[in-house]
């Protein structure tokens, strides 16, 4: 069947859009007009402000349960149980929330994904923030819902291994290899065409754990 839009007068002066047709004529009404707008308001709203909600949250489910894993570490396990829970959070937290931000949790990560095309520059300011925010709110939830005495006695290397001016030469060159792998993976394995994988988010939370056993 033929349809030929035209324009017709509403009760209240305003155009409305009509659709003629063999058959007869149909107007829409406002209550469709509205119908559109709130579409419009959707689309609005899923394209910039809920991938930061999602980074924000992300950031901050990651970020408690990789401090709670270091305050909450038993003697005996040592950068195993960290590592794991690191890798493990990231994998599976990329898994659930990645098709609506891409997953990032790190401005690194953001900032990569940009340089490539993965991510509209005008994003990359506010993913940071949020990824920031929801750094605070996890680090902050997990010292709440921990004991003093453990959040006072949580070791790790940026406690106890750098101590010297000797020694940060090495830990900023060994943080600028390990953040090349966490970037190659991310975007070899989430975004280049030829090489993207389902199984990204455990390639990637995996990235993270292979780099704090060795780190």
């Amino acid at each position: 069947m033929h349809f030929q839009l035209s324009e017709t007068r509403g009760p209240i002066g305003k155009s409305l859009p009509m659709c003629e047709s063999k058959s007869g004529d149909i107007q829409m009404n406002e209550k469709d007009l509205e119908s559109r707008h709130d579409l419009y308001q959707l689309h609005w709203y899923e394209k910039y402000l809920q991938p930061c909600i999602v980074e924000l949250l992300g950031s901050a489910l990651f970020i408690f349960i990789g401090c709670l894993s270091v305050i909450e570490n038993v003697e005996g396990v040592g950068r195993l149980q960290p590592a794991l829970a690191h890798g493990l959070a990231l994998g599976v937290t990329i898994a659930f929330l990645g098709k609506i931000s891409g997953g990032h949790f790190n401005p690194a990560v953001s900032l990569a994904v940009m340089l490539i095309g993965g991510l509209k520059y005008m994003m990359l300011i506010p993913y940071c923030i949020s990824q920031l925010c929801g750094g605070i709110i996890g680090a902050a939830l997990a010292k709440a819902v921990s004991t003093e005495e453990r959040f006072l006695n949580a070791s790790g290397a940026a406690f106890t291994t750098i101590r010297g001016d000797d020694q940060v030469g090495g830990a900023v060159v060994a943080e600028i290899i390990m953040t090349l792998f966490l970037l190659l993976s991310v975007c070899m394995a989430a975004i280049n065409e030829k090489s993207k994988s389902p199984l990204a988010p455990f390639c990637i939370g995996f990235t993270v754990t292979v780099d704090i056993l060795a780190g």
